[in-house]
């Protein structure tokens, strides 16, 4: 594994101070009480951010998370009106790569817009991963994660490609927890949504020339949502790309680097003035392929057979499509991954998504070189999206046995 420089190098990663009550909507600029200089002078290094001091000092371990919220069982929030944005939560998670490659322990710090050199790898030559997973809560009051260890190992695989170090699964694992813990009042009450979890891993060293950074930082932050799609569990409406392409062949299509999203948002942005809910991507060699969704892996089922592109490089492997898949063979269904072509959408019962975000999202249309194809009757969910939906979400949310052991219980 590559090595990793000191802040001699000239990176800068703080964190300003938290300072009394925020407002719950995201901005980089500093408040119009507060003038900009002053934003300035009061950053500190990540070593020395002090927590508020109603909140404890030092270092979060996991073992001392939940004590941060012991005084509201839940946060002051409209949770039935709960949609996909950023809702600021109470910490963060931050951890610095060392000089021979490893991780520091890392620490909780407050919530808050951090500084970074202008030179920093991610901000230079997008030299970043991100991860996404969800924590539920039961109804007895304990908290569920879904699969960290995919995430986990998710993202050492993406730093290999994109020469970084990734810190261990173990750590990865518990700074997860320690977020979670730290943030529990903003875990939804049950049924009412999840906690969305960000993992980010960034080239946080300065670079002029093209290389890897000299320095790296691990950050974890939450977000209490609801439905992804506007739509909920309803029928979404896509429309065939064949003009842009989201990856190609010994790319970075494989892997959750920042990059693969920004390279999509113009393709949505169209789609979305058109009336449709998002993207499906063809594959760009035959641009004949199906690939996935702007973020969200395809299903296409017919009969008792269920089949989705095959992971070759260009697709992500999403976790939710890997449970998706594991779950639809435990209730008998044939699962194909393959090379599925766009004419199949013509004569198919019905198609789904999965993601992290969406879980299982069903297409009521997808609209192809002007042709409209309908499932379903573009009215409800299809039987078999119903069926999978059903069962991956009651394991999440801990209401039937977890027979594939894929939770994690926080008490």
């Amino acid at each position: 594994m590559m090595g990793c420089g000191t802040a001699s190098h000239g990176a800068l990663l703080a964190v300003v101070p938290f300072a009394g009550p925020r407002p719950r909507v995201l901005s980089l600029s500093p408040p119009p009480s507060t003038p900009a200089i002053q934003i300035h002078s009061r950053l500190y290094s990540i070593s020395q951010l002090p927590l508020p001091k109603a909140r404890g000092k030092g270092r979060c371990e996991a073992s001392l998370a939940s004590n941060y919220t012991n005084t509201s069982e839940f946060a002051d929030l409209d949770w039935e009106s709960l949609g996909f944005g950023l809702v600021e939560t109470d910490y963060m998670y931050i951890a610095k790569c060392g000089p021979d490659g490893n991780f520091d322990k890392g620490e909780m710090v407050p919530f808050g817009p951090i500084a970074m050199n202008p030179s920093s790898g991610v901000l230079n030559y997008g030299q970043g991963l991100f991860e996404g997973l969800k924590a539920y809560r039961k109804s007895d009051g304990s908290i569920l994660l879904f699969r960290p260890l995919e995430n986990a190992t998710r993202m050492q695989t993406g730093a290999e490609r994109m020469c970084m170090p990734a810190p261990p699964v173990e750590q990865f694992v518990d700074a997860v927890k320690q977020t979670v813990l730290a943030n529990k009042r903003w875990v939804p009450p049950t049924g009412k949504g999840s906690l969305y979890i960000r993992p980010l891993l960034v080239g946080s060293g300065a670079v002029l020339g093209l290389a890897p950074a000299p320095e790296y930082t691990f950050i974890i932050f939450a977000s209490p949502v609801g439905n992804y799609f506007k739509e909920g569990l309803a029928p979404i409406n896509l429309i065939v790309e064949d003009k842009f392409h989201r990856a190609t062949p010994g790319g970075t299509g494989g892997v959750k680097t920042i990059g693969n999203y920004a390279s999509v948002l113009m393709a949505q942005k169209i789609a979305k003035e058109k009336g449709y809910s998002d993207v499906l991507y063809l594959d760009a060699v035959h641009k004949k392929y199906l690939e996935e969704v702007s973020s969200c892996n395809i299903f296409v089922v017919k009969g008792n057979v269920i089949s989705t592109p095959a992971i070759k490089g260009t697709i992500l492997p999403g976790i939710t499509r890997k449970s998706i898949i594991d779950v639809a063979l435990s209730k008998g269904f044939q699962v194909e991954e393959r090379l599925v072509s766009v004419d199949e959408l013509l004569d198919a019962d019905e198609v789904f998504c999965t993601g992290t975000a969406v879980v299982v999202s069903p297409v009521g249309s997808i609209t192809y070189q002007g042709k409209r194809i309908e499932y379903a009757g573009n009215q409800g969910v299809g039987a078999v999206s119903q069926q999978l939906y059903t069962s991956l979400t009651s394991l999440q949310m801990g209401q039937e046995e977890d027979s594939m052991g894929w939770t994690v219980q926080l008490n």
